[in-house]
């Protein structure tokens, strides 16, 4: 009996370790996660886009948006495998609220409860996300995609400090002779996204700090439709009811509030395998194993309520199938004693879609709100939309800026399938919109001097200088050569409103 009591004694150390060595494991992924994709949107030279761009391609509604077959096929296969694994280690919004989670339970330990799904609440919003889809109402698909509600937040708040210590270490290295950094401008994308990027910090913040995984499993969609798959997942943590004593461990330390202790049950649809019950349980009573396709445990009672049944699967997968098809500071001349007067921006009847978006049409269908585009756009020319149908999509825009032929990070960034990947040679031939010249704003017009300052910097030869009657030289635009990147408008001298502005088209062209 005592070497049978060490020999049980031994099996719990090992399977202890075993757990504990999981849990380790899933954290260390999810931190060099979040640290390879938090810097999409901080970064202004590019290269870490060039180098780890593909994290935020692996993101699940992007991917779906995008018609990424591949990834969502692997996203989904990783999930029937091994659970929403995704949730925890992919995700950068699910990392962080696991971060304010890790903190409360500093603050009080065991601090959670078993909570029963609220189902219709997570359905709805669903269903909410697909109908947006489909009606194209692209501010909510904004506000309610996780990937995109990360990146709002790091883009409005970490990037000023980010800028702000990179404009600190330049400063410092041009008073010792070094160029290893340079400065960089920083300018406010709107107050309109940062209110929306605070609200939804804190509101995470809250409810992750006292309830753990309480959006994740209510509000997110994507966590819904893989929650629909993580209750076939072949490995999956199981309860040994001839184990159990009933202590609740396990219950009061699992954020996702998905442990029925006096059922022994474990939802899956809302378990994001984080593997912190398991290394709670003194007892060894929840392992994380192989269980095969069936949503019931072998060693739970029968788990009937935990939305398992086969109509449930197939609904989810027709919406699955139904949203993939239906997303089918102050410049300054003559040595600062003069201050250049601000632009403002003129009215456009069109908006300006950036290259190769294809369409505004395809623009709004396709595209998130992440902001990754804008925050990787060198020359200050993507900006968030304000109206409401079409809230925080970019957007160009040539105030602080032009759209340079050569130029291609935002098409090489996008995530989502908004904006298409171009070449460089390719972007010069698409024309995104038209020049139109404003006489009333005109310098040879308004001061008699020569200018031509339009013509000179067009890239495509669409602007020549004729006469006008005053004698002086006019621009005359040629909307068949004019490809719409903003150099005349942005490099007109006149003030506040160009002489010459962008007028965007609906559908873009190759020229």
């Amino acid at each position: 009996m005592e070497l049978n009591e060490k020999s049980n004694s031994g099996h719990k150390r090992k399977r202890k370790s075993a757990d504990n060595t999981l849990k380790t494991l899933r954290r260390l992924l999810a931190v060099i996660s979040i640290l390879l994709i938090t810097p999409l949107f901080l970064d202004f030279t590019g290269t870490w886009q060039t180098l780890f761009g593909w994290m935020a391609k692996i993101q699940f509604l992007p991917a779906v948006l995008s018609l990424n077959v591949l990834v969502i096929v692997g996203l989904l296969v990783l999930t029937v495998l091994f659970g929403r694994l995704y949730c925890s280690v992919i995700c950068p919004l699910g990392i962080m609220q696991d971060g304010f989670a890790w903190f409360g339970k500093k603050a009080k330990k065991n601090r959670y409860s078993f909570s029963k799904a609220k189902s219709i609440l997570r359905y709805l919003m669903l269903a909410l996300m697909i109908v947006s889809l489909i009606a194209g109402i692209s501010s909510m698909v904004a506000i309610l995609a996780p990937y995109s509600a990360y990146g709002r937040i790091v883009s409005s708040l970490l990037q000023p400090v980010w800028i702000w210590g990179n404009n600190l270490l330049a400063s410092w290295a041009e008073n010792h002779d070094s160029y290893a950094f340079y400065q960089v401008e920083f300018w406010s994308k709107g107050y309109g996204v940062l209110v929306v990027a605070v609200t939804t910090l804190v509101i995470l913040a809250i409810l992750a700090w006292r309830n753990g995984r309480t959006y994740c499993n209510t509000i997110c969609p994507v966590g819904t439709v893989l929650g629909f798959f993580s209750r076939f997942a072949l490995f999956r943590i199981v309860i040994d009811k001839s184990k159990c004593v009933d202590c609740k461990l396990c219950s009061r330390n699992c954020k996702s509030a998905c442990i029925d202790i006096p059922a022994h049950q474990i939802d899956y649809s809302r378990c994001v395998a984080c593997f912190d019950c398991i290394g709670k349980c003194n007892k060894g009573a929840l392992s994380y194993r192989y269980v095969g396709l069936s949503p019931k445990s072998t060693d739970s009672t029968d788990n009937s309520n935990v939305d398992g049944s086969r109509r449930q699967f197939l609904t989810v997968g027709a919406l699955l199938g139904t949203s993939v098809a239906a997303s089918a500071a102050d410049k300054f001349v003559d040595g600062g004693l003069a201050t250049i007067e601000d632009k403002k921006i003129p009215e456009r009847k069109t908006r300006i879609a950036p290259p190769g978006a294809v369409s505004l049409r395809n623009l709004h269908q396709h595209c998130t709100a992440c902001q990754l585009c804008i925050s990787a756009c060198p020359n200050g020319v993507l900006r968030p939309q304000t109206d409401i149908e079409n809230f925080m999509q970019p957007e160009s825009s040539y105030e602080r800026g032009y759209c340079r032929p050569e130029c291609t990070r935002c098409s090489d960034v996008c995530p989502a399938g908004a904006i298409k990947p171009l070449d460089a040679i390719g972007k010069s031939s698409v024309q995104i919109g038209h020049a139109v010249w404003v006489k009333a704003n005109c310098v040879p017009v308004t001061d008699g001097v020569e200018c031509g300052n339009c013509a000179r910097h067009c890239p495509t030869g669409a602007i020549t200088m004729v006469e006008s009657d005053n004698g002086l030289k006019i621009p005359a635009v040629n909307t068949e050569k004019c490809i719409g990147c903003g150099a005349c408008e942005n490099l007109c001298p006149a003030r506040p409103f160009s002489a010459i502005y962008v007028e965007g088209h609906e559908n873009h062209r190759f020229i």
